[in-house]
């Protein structure tokens, strides 16, 4: 089974959203991730949850927020982006 990661990974707009931000794939972490996957196994067709995605670039931490639409049967995934927040390295310490 694939991850969410790995679902949204295939898709470009997802890839062009962290390459805007300068966001390497390898510092992208969800929040409560074996949660969604938990959540894929039992609604496996078309279903959407509140995401929380952060991404560490040189100069700290972007926080994505938004909705993940999905269906595991199609292996598709889309994020839709309603907000962020950025917190600089400084205030990370």
């Amino acid at each position: 089974m694939m991850s969410v990661k790995e679902l949204l990974m295939n898709g470009s707009s997802f890839l062009l959203l962290l390459k805007q931000y300068a966001i390497d794939i390898a510092d992208v972490r969800i929040k409560d991730e074996q949660v969604l996957n938990d959540q894929f196994l039992q609604h496996p067709e078309q279903h959407k949850e509140s995401v929380w995605i952060e991404g560490k670039t040189k100069d700290g931490v972007i926080s994505f927020f938004g909705t993940l639409h999905y269906n595991l049967l199609e292996k598709l995934a889309v994020f839709e982006m309603q907000g962020l927040e950025r917190t600089p390295a400084a205030e990370l310490n």
